[in-house]
């Protein structure tokens, strides 16, 4: 794929449209640019720090025996439920 912006004096790009959408780039997002050998790479920030999340999470659900969808949503209402109680503890 390949589309054009325009520079404005500022140094202001618009990014097309159509780029925006496969970023998922909306008004008021940010964005990193890469440096790759002669390239510059647009990127999403919150999609990137996303994927480094989970890169950083990577092996960690098998770790404290998470094997499936269930199994995750067992523990959020575990700890929902524990939050609840402590909370509800203080006002008592």
């Amino acid at each position: 794929m390949m589309d054009m912006g325009r520079v404005s004096s500022k140094g202001q790009v618009t990014i097309p449209i159509e780029i925006r959408k496969k970023l998922g780039i909306k008004e008021g997002d940010k964005v990193i640019f890469l440096e790759k050998g002669n390239e510059i790479i647009l990127v999403n920030s919150n999609r990137m720090a996303f994927e480094e999340f989970q890169k950083g999470m990577a092996g960690e659900a098998a770790r404290v025996g998470l094997t499936d969808e269930q199994d995750v949503d067992i523990l959020v209402k575990q700890i929902r439920t524990q939050m609840w109680e402590e909370q509800n503890a203080n006002h008592a």
